[in-house]
């Protein structure tokens, strides 16, 4: 009978190359068409490679062999197909169970087949279309996606246009609808991050209304169907939860898993050295040591005292872009900073005096904020090469003014954008800046929210920053650090007085900005801030 050669598919538009973590399948074992036998790493992310037939497999490369998009990787030999069955029927199920996924019209076999004899994972397969759902194009710079949470289970019934789960990329969190009413079955799990293109999941279109009738034989079938499906998930290790048992020492297969139909998942291997998970053998090997000290100092070497267990997390697709944008930024910019301090007494007594009628008129508070981006924006229009940048051999300066203003959220740091700052009163500033807080830290920001800014504001402040040196957002060319208001002794007109006085940093790109103007442009930002009756007269 044949081979099925198996190669490296490919994953994305800029991996040239995989490495094999994790054979999921042993030498000679039998596998079925889409089962998953092994996991490969690229350097953006891991995938999970599947059957393409059912046979015997036949591995052609190790763990930690590292292999080119098109390389073999394993073949099946699809004439052992029919030994494991365990009857001559079952011998044409492959070639059946091939055809159901890209067309129907391998359901007339299938009918005409007695239901007794027919291979038990064909049950759910045959009721309807499969529709496989891949990952969409969310951007344009946006190579691949992580799986923030899914919202129905592996199994549920979905209708046309129902929210499946949440995708999460280095700029947004976007929702994904289903393409197809009927039974969902999950491919990757929460967590995984995938290229663009790449299945996600399948929807086995009309499951619903097929299950409500079955004949008496088809419902017999199909509890053994799904404890087919449930062995195959229990004995599944996803790649990273392999990884991080492998650097612990830990069978796989003594670990209880909590993923979909008892699936070893991420967290589960990162539990599993807190025990329990051998309970049978771990006495026994951390006994074996013991009978057998080869010499007293070897002994006293390794005495490490308490628990010096380590943790290992994949970074977050979010934090792999900030931390590229950043070594790029320290890399292809002349970036310098400059401080000041400001005296924030007059803003202070300011909004002490009119903050309850504001927030009684606007239904905002009046914060620090809209003074600083006020403050700002007359600055940018007074020095016009702070608001510019560099495109190629070119400088390009901007007429409005759109402030980026940094967000911390749980999966990382965000900049949304108050759009023409410089026409909004403070209470639209104030107001916009709730707006985009809340939907950052909600995850529900969009890439256009996210896009296009011209000068950027960050508050090291609110957490108890007294200084620093600010990084600029590429590719802008400036970018402007708060920090902590701290009383201090000043000088005033010959006497030292008490002050609450606040550091302030710019950074600046010194290809575009020379060092009179981002001192100039700082002390404008302080004579503002210090007097801010000049913001409302505009001087």
């Amino acid at each position: 009978m044949a081979e099925i050669e198996i190669k490296v598919p490919p994953v994305g538009e800029s991996i040239t190359e995989v490495t094999i973590g994790t054979w999921f399948k042993n030498e000679g074992d039998q596998v079925k068409m889409d089962e998953v036998i092994c996991g490969l790493d690229s350097d953006k992310a891991t995938f999970e490679l599947t059957a393409e037939a059912e046979g015997v497999l036949h591995i052609k490369a190790k763990e930690g062999d590292t292999l080119s998009i098109g390389d073999l990787i394993a073949t099946i030999d699809k004439s052992g197909s029919g030994t494991s069955a365990g009857n001559g029927s079952a011998s044409p199920a492959p070639v059946q169970e091939k055809e159901v996924t890209p067309a129907p019209q391998a359901n007339a076999p299938q009918a005409s087949a007695p239901q007794a004899n027919a291979p038990q994972a064909e049950a759910p397969k045959a009721s309807g279309n499969v529709v496989e759902m891949k990952v969409p194009t969310v951007g344009e710079s946006i190579t691949e996606v992580t799986i923030a949470s899914w919202i129905k289970k592996d199994g549920d019934q979905v209708a046309m246009d129902e929210i499946l789960c949440e995708l999460e990329s280095d700029k947004a969190t976007f929702e994904l609808p289903s393409e197809a009413a009927g039974t969902l079955r999950i491919v990757a799990g929460e967590g995984e991050t995938l290229a663009i293109g790449a299945t996600i999941c399948r929807i086995e279109a009309g499951q619903g209304s097929a299950a409500t009738a079955p004949a008496p034989t088809q419902s017999a079938s199909a509890p053994a169907a799904q404890e087919d499906d449930r062995e195959f998930s229990a004995g599944h290790v996803s790649p990273v939860a392999a990884k991080i048992l492998a650097e612990k020492g830990i069978d796989p297969k003594e670990v209880t898993g909590t993923g979909t139909g008892g699936k070893v998942t991420k967290e589960d291997a990162l539990k599993a050295e807190k025990g329990g998970s051998k309970p049978a053998t771990e006495p026994a090997k951390a006994e074996a040591p013991k009978p057998t000290p080869a010499a007293p100092a070897q002994a006293a070497a390794p005495a490490p005292t308490g628990d010096h267990g380590q943790r290992r997390e994949k970074m977050s697709s979010l934090r792999r872009t900030i931390a590229r944008r950043l070594v790029s930024v320290k890399n292809e910019t002349a970036m310098l900073t400059t401080f000041n301090e400001v005296d924030m007494k007059p803003i202070m007594d300011l909004r002490s005096k009119f903050k309850d009628k504001f927030k009684e008129k606007h239904e905002v508070g009046l914060g620090f904020m809209s003074f600083f981006t006020k403050a700002i924006c007359v600055a940018l229009q007074d020095f016009p090469v702070v608001n510019a940048y560099i495109d190629g051999d070119d400088i390009v300066y901007n007429d409005h003014c759109d402030v980026s203003i940094a967000v911390s959220t749980p999966r990382g740091l965000v900049v949304p954008v108050i759009r023409s700052a410089e026409k909004m009163s403070f209470a639209a500033i104030e107001k916009e800046i709730i707006r985009l807080a809340t939907r950052a830290r909600d995850g529900k920001l969009g890439i256009d929210e996210m896009s296009g800014g011209t000068f950027t504001i960050t508050n090291g402040g609110i957490f108890g920053s007294m200084l620093s040196t600010p990084i600029i957002n590429a590719p802008q060319s400036a970018i402007l650090g708060m920090h902590n208001i701290v009383e201090r002794p000043v000088v005033v007109n010959g006497e030292i007085v008490i002050r609450p006085i606040m550091y302030v940093a710019l950074s600046y790109d010194h290809r575009t900005i020379d060092g009179r103007d981002s001192v100039s442009f700082l002390v404008r930002v302080k004579q503002l801030l210090e007097d801010p009756a000049r913001l409302l007269l505009e001087l």
